[in-house]
């Protein structure tokens, strides 16, 4: 799921939004009130629940061989994201939508490399959002290896201390992390929900 040509794409788990607004996000360190979408590129950031904490890294001309073997090592490809063993279930279970915009109505933001594009006006989708589908059938057409880990935290460690490409999101919620936020765990964890009972909240 990638945007076609002169589009961009928001992801999300509510399918009723008709209208995007502004806003401050409360987890972001980019000051003012945004629409937020991605490219193709950073599309496949966004192929999970909301809240998951993942680790992304990928090879660029600059990454060394020795990291390329030790960060994102065999197995194919040349992306990897990494997850949580207890994010398993709310992966699989997530009913994710794409939103098309058209790009023009976005900036990039993000040095030296743009991260997402931003809109500082409401934005109306080109159309109804389209469900994703099942986000580990993505990852494998995709050619992205998911590596599922018992804790997150120290592969971030070795990811952003080498020469690989990579994001990180919601780590926060990750096992392992200093501010470790267990009330953002999935549901499934939490006692509030059975397996299969829907999606965070986006």
């Amino acid at each position: 799921m990638r945007p076609e040509p002169g589009q961009l794409l928001h992801f999300s788990e509510d399918p009723t939004i008709t209208r995007f607004v502004p806003r401050v996000s409360p987890t972001s360190k980019d000051q003012g009130a945004f629409v937020w979408a991605v490219d193709a590129v950073r599309a496949p950031d966004y192929w999970f629940p909301k809240q998951c904490p993942r680790a992304m890294a990928w090879v660029t001309p600059d990454t060394s061989p020795s990291d390329r073997e030790r960060i994102i090592g065999p197995g194919g490809g040349a992306r990897v994201h990494a997850i949580e063993y207890d994010w398993l279930e709310e992966i699989r279970n997530v009913r994710l939508y794409a939103y098309r915009f058209d790009s023009t109505l976005f900036r990039p933001i993000g040095e030296p490399v743009p991260r997402a594009h931003v809109a500082e006006e409401p934005v109306e989708p080109l159309g109804p959002p389209e469900p994703v589908g099942n986000v580990f059938a993505l990852h494998a057409e995709a050619g992205i290896q998911l590596r599922v880990l018992d804790v997150l935290w120290p592969y971030w460690e070795a990811v952003i201390s080498s020469t690989c490409g990579f994001n990180g999101i919601r780590l926060r919620n990750s096992l392992g992390h200093p501010a470790h936020r267990p009330e953002a765990r999935p549901r499934t964890l939490l006692g509030q929900a059975g397996a299969g009972e829907g999606a965070l909240e986006r």
